[in-house]
């Protein structure tokens, strides 16, 4: 990434410098950056700095490069735009309107693709009043829902559908995201109405 946005010939000795220079500044950055082995030119393995997106984003943001100028007025675009949903969250959806549509996706779809959003809010807010964790137990009951309607796991499902990264549910026909919104919404409903006391019961 240093060699393609700074056009430099000595990539490595750059991002020493400008690891130092960040260390300096007082700035984290540096402490994120992990090591991996991959293998080099010579078929050898040998351990190489690697970063996540957030970590290759802040470091594009550090170097003074016509290259690297593109990449930071796009980040500072997307900045704005998330601190104008805050301010009015009805932007968000709007967004997301026009993405879908700009994806190809039909009004129909898109309307359902809507719906099940907020369902899955009201399902997901059920559960954090039932005092339930973001992650391995949301992730777990999503697993029970999904298989009770679909006899697969999310994990499954994608697999048929040849996802990887991908969201499940942008890739679901509309039958598909009203089956999965009637097991969401009952799933709230039945919450509400028998108020299991811990993820067990839930």
């Amino acid at each position: 990434m240093i060699e393609v946005l700074t056009g430099t010939d000595r990539p490595r000795k750059y991002w020493s410098d400008l690891k130092a220079k960040l260390k300096k500044e007082g700035r984290k950055l540096s402490a994120k950056i992990g090591q991996l082995k991959l293998q080099s030119s010579d078929g050898k393995s040998y351990k190489t700095d690697v970063a996540d997106t957030e970590q290759l984003f802040r470091l594009i943001q550090s170097i003074p490069s016509p290259k690297a100028e593109p990449f930071k007025q796009w980040l500072a675009q997307v900045e704005a735009e998330r601190l104008d949903e805050m301010q009015d969250p009805e932007l968000t959806i709007d967004r997301a309107l026009e993405q879908y549509l700009k994806l190809g996706y039909s009004e129909n779809w898109i309307n359902q693709r809507l719906k099940s959003i907020e369902i899955r809010k009201e399902l997901t807010d059920e559960w954090k009043k039932r005092g339930l964790k973001e992650g391995v137990q949301f992730a777990t009951l999503t697993d029970i829902i999904t298989k009770a309607w679909s006899d697969k796991t999310t994990k499954e499902y994608k697999i048929l559908k040849g996802l990887k990264k991908e969201n499940l549910r942008d890739n679901m026909t509309n039958t598909e995201l009203i089956l999965n919104m009637l097991a969401e919404a009952s799933t709230k409903d039945i919450s509400a109405a028998t108020n299991p006391k811990d993820f067990e019961d839930s």
